[in-house]
């Protein structure tokens, strides 16, 4: 069972999502990423550095003749407190008990 922990590092929009997104693949190419969230290059950038300096993201780019691109991967660290950011607010969203 996972241990819900609200991760503020995860919680902005944007940083949430592309860790969902990363969630769901091996991992991803930086350009569907940017594509899928409708976001600049740097605005990705920014989000990804900032989640690659917590462990969440492995960043790895190819080299040779083909045009080089840049992968990302949700590490096992960055699934971990995924799983828990979103126990997280599913436990908090629990608590307002809304009519349906």
């Amino acid at each position: 069972m996972t241990k819900p922990a609200f991760d503020e590092t995860i919680h902005a929009p944007n940083r949430l999502q592309i860790c969902a997104m990363l969630a769901a693949v091996e991992s991803a190419e930086f350009s569907v990423i940017r594509d899928g969230l409708e976001i600049s290059d740097s605005v990705l950038s920014k989000h990804v550095k900032v989640l690659q300096t917590s462990g969440y993201v492995k960043v790895t780019k190819t080299s040779g003749k083909a045009p080089r691109s840049t992968w990302l991967t949700l590490t096992p660290a960055g699934r971990k407190a995924l799983a828990g950011h979103l126990a997280e607010l599913r436990r908090i969203a629990d608590m307002a008990d809304l009519p349906t």
